[in-house]
């Protein structure tokens, strides 16, 4: 073979190994790239609220020691559009038991998520990860004291950890009323279910202290913090943190311009998931911030419980002169949505439903 001959050859395979490698490029871009137009930040970043230190016998599981932590904070991530013009008022949302901020974002089928939906409508979203869970880590301090034996400690000590199987997320999540049988008019991905599995975290509120409950979760001062860091927010709670919004704003009221409940899991009260009645005082400090909560389709047991209660509260909550819209989804021509509305087919016709809700009920009235 020539030595032209040679060189035209190996040109030809590192032309062929190029191309092949773009391709490859290509293929991995396409996996991520989801057809909508370019999202336009101002900025994006995060951050954490709240916390306290501790001081600790047990600093770390290797030999007894005492040292300072922090514990108690939030981690947050924010995104705030680049719009031309004002821009709408911030959304804080919070997820629900046994999940993440990840509940807010892209579908596990793929598609946008509310985060990046209310982003491009104008709204800066921030999402928290609940104290005790995610990356706003937990207290290790009682697991470490029984692994050194300090202060008595032993294994009926550790703290009960709440995590959900995959059958029963199956049917109280609502997918279907038999695990594997989806509603014939289920809104929920079903064929990826295996997806959402996999966003299901250990509840480790558990580990929020000795004394929790009745003392408050940390999570709604770090609510209401994060309104005021924000420069007014409204504050979108879903299942377990379905009444956080309230809560926060029974620690403040502050800078928290709307309230959205969706499917608060148990109760409309400051003790879900029991149902021991608000104040006369919680209630008229309620009613002074807009509300608007929400309910999906299929509502069995436990929902329909939860659901009673809730409209109760509405009632409570308009007779002290309140703002508050109750809206149950299949009532407004919206059907077949599971306790994840937030990832369901049509969960940008939701959110649609919650962004109207601002504007008529938020935005207007702050002149936006």
């Amino acid at each position: 073979m020539s030595k032209s001959a040679g060189l035209t050859k190996g040109v030809a395979v590192a032309a062929a190994l190029m191309a092949s490698s773009f391709a490859g490029a290509s293929r991995a871009s396409a996996q991520f790239y989801n057809g909508r137009e370019p999202l336009v930040l101002m900025s994006q970043g995060s951050f954490f609220v709240g916390g306290e230190n501790r001081v600790t016998d047990a600093v770390t599981s290797g030999a007894p020691g005492a040292g300072t932590i922090t514990i108690n904070q939030m981690y947050v991530q924010y995104m705030y559009p680049k719009v031309s013009g004002q821009s709408k008022t911030p959304v804080i949302m919070i997820h629900g038991c046994c999940l993440s901020a990840k509940s807010w974002q892209e579908t596990p089928d793929g598609r946008q998520g509310w985060d990046e939906y209310f982003v491009r409508n104008k709204h800066a979203v921030f999402l928290p990860d609940q104290v005790s869970r995610g990356r706003s880590g937990f207290d290790p301090t009682i697991l470490n004291e029984i692994k050194l034996g300090l202060d008595g400690k032993t294994a009926k000590d550790i703290p009960f950890i709440l995590a959900i199987g995959h059958e029963d997320a199956y049917t109280s999540f609502r997918f279907g009323a038999t695990v594997g049988v989806p509603y014939p008019d289920e809104k929920f991905p079903v064929k990826y279910v295996d997806e959402f599995y996999k966003q299901m975290i250990p509840d480790l509120n558990g580990f929020l202290g000795p004394d929790f409950p009745p003392t408050p979760n940390p999570t709604y001062n770090n609510l209401s913090a994060l309104a005021i860091k924000a420069g007014g927010a409204v504050i979108i709670g879903h299942s377990e943190s379905g009444f956080f919004p309230q809560n926060a704003a029974l620690v403040s009221t502050a800078n928290i311009k709307g309230m959205v409940s969706i499917e608060p899991g148990g109760s409309c009260t400051t003790t879900n998931p029991s149902t021991l009645p608000l104040t006369p005082a919680q209630i008229k400090i309620l009613a002074t911030i807009p509300q608007l909560v929400m309910y999906g389709d299929h509502l069995v047991g436990s929902w329909v419980s939860s659901f009673n209660n809730c409209q109760a509260y509405a009632k409570a909550i308009k007779q002290a002169g309140g703002d508050i819209t109750f809206i149950h989804l299949p009532d407004i021509g919206i059907r077949g949505n599971s306790h994840m509305m937030m990832i369901d087919k049509n969960n940008l016709d939701v959110a649609d439903v919650v962004l109207d809700w601002i504007d008529k009920h938020v935005d207007r009235r702050r002149g936006h």
